[in-house]
């Protein structure tokens, strides 16, 4: 193996080591919390359209009804996740307690 062929060699490594770094630490966390407001977002807007599920009665429920088939495949998810939750404040005070 050539000098250049090494340089070569390290330098890859290194770059990729370099990216490995910028994702762990910088990357990584971003997006977890990005993916977490998204996720309490989401399960915001579900509770206010089906809050039937958790024995809130509303007079909306008939109407957001409708939207029942589009929404299938995220509502056992995020009924699952409601249920597991111990509650809203337990979640956000996660985010600040590391």
């Amino acid at each position: 193996m050539t000098l250049a062929e090494r340089i070569d060699a390290f330098l890859a490594w290194a770059e990729q080591w370099a990216r490995g770094l910028y994702h762990g630490m910088v990357a990584h966390p971003a997006y977890e919390k990005i993916e977490k407001e998204a996720e309490d977002i989401e399960d915001t807007f579900m509770l206010a359209c089906f809050p039937d599920a958790f024995g809130i009665p509303s007079p909306v429920s008939y109407y957001t009804a409708e939207l029942l088939p589009y929404l299938e495949d995220e509502f056992e998810a995020w009924e699952r996740r409601m249920w597991d939750r111990g509650s809203l404040l337990e979640r956000k005070g996660q985010q600040y307690h590391f």
